[in-house]
């Protein structure tokens, strides 16, 4: 899959997202989860920066972090989250109406459960448009059915009247992203939109999405944990592990460039084109840390290669590499010597 050319009208400046050093915390009986452990993350106008990383390395705790969506009983989250200048961590529950949809919208993982079983996909998408804008109901249907057509959605007046479960996946996936873009958004959070669906549909959908993101000018943070579809999609990427953010860069550059070793790891052990007949694939060895009782050092450091004593003592800080790129590690002098033959990853 090629590497996407970097969207130049993304211009370094401003962020229109900021996170700052962001903490989020669950409280699941007697454990405390330490989901995320100070996520610094910025994404400019216009721009697709693109979440990977293994289950529980804090990607969709991120986007629901953002859209404020964790149970604040058991939450605790420190930090900042700045979307166009507003803080996001102070806003009340009437703000946060406002915010959800207008400003901020979330495709969600799995659109079957996200959408609601009783009613049908055009009053769902009616009822978010009049909630937030004054439209009649003959106005909201009509916008509905504008935007299943944009979403390419086939027969979409007859589509507007079927329920979630009449519809196949990749269709209730593009309902779902309809419904996001209903209040025209200026940041579209997507949580592993093609996650259970077959090649051919998960190509259409990240397509849709990179062509809705370039119609109307839409910031996205994109959360997968396949690297091929980050390269069909994103600008930049940020690479996560126990919730942290251990690298990030340009595509190009974490694909022929990776400095971390977990991101070293992560190319390792997926299929490419320079793989010969028969050749076994790598595998990162051990397993993901427990949240609830991280290391006191670098969280990768138990199935790290390069790992020595010091790794385990102190968490490293996110070293600049230059051209926009950083990692969190140590050892980034040996681990130069270990990225040789990636170019192969990215296919022209």
């Amino acid at each position: 899959m090629p590497v996407r050319t970097p969207n130049t009208a993304a211009a370094p400046g401003a962020p229109f997202l900021s996170i700052r050093d962001l903490h989020v915390r669950f409280s699941a009986g007697h454990k405390t989860i330490n989901a995320l452990n100070g996520v610094d993350l910025q994404v400019a106008r216009g721009e697709t920066v693109a979440l990977i990383g293994e289950s529980g390395s804090g990607k969709s705790v991120t986007l629901r972090t953002l859209m404020r969506l964790h149970p604040p009983r058991r939450t605790t989250v420190t930090g900042k989250i700045e979307v166009g200048g507003r803080d996001v961590l102070a806003m009340s529950p009437k703000e946060l109406a406002a915010f959800r949809g207008p400003v901020v919208s979330m495709v969600f993982q799995e659109p079957l459960l996200a959408l609601d079983p009783v009613y049908t996909l055009g009053q769902q998408i009616e009822e978010m448009l009049r909630r937030h804008e004054p439209l009649t109901r003959p106005q909201a249907r009509a916008r509905a059915l504008a935007l299943f057509e944009r979403v390419r959605i086939p027969s979409p007046e007859r589509r507007l009247d079927a329920y979630p479960h009449e519809m196949s996946g990749g269709m209730r996936q593009r309902a779902m992203i309809a419904l996001a873009l209903a209040c025209r958004p200026q940041i579209l959070l997507a949580d592993e939109p093609t996650t259970a669906l077959d090649a051919t549909v998960q190509i259409q959908i990240l397509l849709l999405l990179r062509e809705l993101q370039r119609e109307l000018g839409l910031s996205i943070v994109f959360v997968t944990h396949d690297i091929g579809a980050a390269a069909e999609i994103a600008d930049r990427v940020a690479v996560m592990y126990g919730g942290r953010i251990v690298e990030q860069g340009t595509m190009a550059q974490l694909l022929t460039a990776p400095r971390h070793p977990y991101t070293i790891a992560l190319l390792k052990s997926r299929a490419h084109g320079a793989m010969e007949p028969g050749q076994r694939l790598e595998t990162i060895a051990g397993s993901p840390p427990d949240l609830s009782a991280l290391p006191a050092g670098c969280s990768f450091a138990p199935r790290c290669p390069l790992a020595v004593d010091a790794c385990r003592t102190e968490v490293p800080p996110l070293v600049p590499l230059g051209d926009g790129q950083s990692a969190r590690c140590i050892r980034l002098d040996q681990t130069a010597s270990h990225t040789q033959g990636f170019v192969h990853v990215a296919r022209p």
